[in-house]
């Protein structure tokens, strides 16, 4: 899911020690938005533009460290999947009681506390799946791909150097509303969610957890008192409830059989996102859903 939030498996080469520098749009500005129609990014660049945009994004949040249960948690959910094709994905968790999680080019996936509040072990694994699907399709690398050009027009930049230094704090900025603002297609949606069906099925995790998860998205927005934890993910992922019934189609065509979760399931969760000891943490095994008949 969006920030999605962001890679793909041809993008999926780590960037070289050098760094995407923009040109200075002050001294740019009168090249004209025209010339940006001839600029071309090619799929290592834009892995280093990830980079790039990763630093920034993990310097403005707070990341909890390797310590933390959440972080913990996250890693025990993850240990069955690591890699698409030749990318290392790396995990981490951003402290926020903001619901969303998302993918970049380079491989970091990035998890908020405040999802992993609300969700299983299975939903979080599957909303992972998700995002996951949208870089093995490329979504993320295009994503990016048309931000940046988006972004360089409007700065009036033709050309960029790939040599030490960074992108500017304000073209980083822009860069980042850009890519919020850029929602995925109703079929790149169904196509990540059909990859984290698949990832799903294949690492042995329920096969209606992405089911299950987009429920709770669902239900979240309907509370008055949550819409604002969710707003960024539900902008950026329309169709909620008719992507669940597609999930839950394709899992019973599949031969597998729901079994509905107790509406007062506890979450495998934690008691305070702020705390870094894990001394406060519950665990809880949520129940299994996705039963395969025979």
């Amino acid at each position: 899911m969006k920030k999605i939030i962001i890679g793909a498996a041809t993008l999926l080469m780590m960037a070289s020690c050098s760094t995407l520098k923009v040109v200075d749009p002050n001294a740019a500005m009168n090249a004209g938005a025209a010339a940006v129609q001839a600029l071309t990014i090619s799929d290592s660049q834009v892995a280093q533009l990830c980079v790039e945009y990763m630093a920034t994004t993990d310097a403005e949040n707070t990341v909890l460290p390797a310590s933390n249960e959440y972080t913990q948690r996250l890693s025990r959910i993850m240990a069955r999947f690591k890699n698409i094709g030749d990318m290392n994905v790396n995990y981490k968790v951003y402290q926020s009681n903001t619901v969303n999680a998302f993918a970049s080019g380079d491989g970091s996936v990035r998890v908020y506390s405040g999802l992993m509040d609300v969700m299983t072990d299975d939903e979080i694994f599957a909303v992972i799946g998700h995002e996951l699907g949208h870089l093995k399709n490329k979504d993320v690398r295009d994503a990016y791909r048309t931000s940046y050009l988006m972004v360089a027009a409007r700065y009036g930049i033709g050309a960029f150097s790939q040599t030490a230094g960074a992108i500017s704090q304000g073209f980083m900025g822009d860069l980042a509303q850009e890519l919020a603002s850029n929602a995925y297609s109703r079929k790149q949606e169904y196509e990540a969610d059909e990859a984290a069906f698949q990832f799903c099925i294949t690492n042995g995790v329920d096969a209606f957890a992405m089911y299950d998860a987009l429920n709770v998205l669902i239900s979240l927005n309907g509370n008055s008192g949550t819409q604002s934890k969710v707003a960024q993910m539900f902008s950026t992922h329309p169709d909620s409830a008719k992507r669940a019934a597609k999930i839950k189609s394709m899992a019973e065509a599949a031969g597998y059989t729901y079994h509905a979760k107790s509406g007062n399931a506890p979450k495998q969760t934690t008691t305070n996102s702020g705390n870094n000891s894990g001394s406060n943490g519950t665990t809880n095994k949520p129940k299994p859903g996705g039963i395969k008949k025979i």
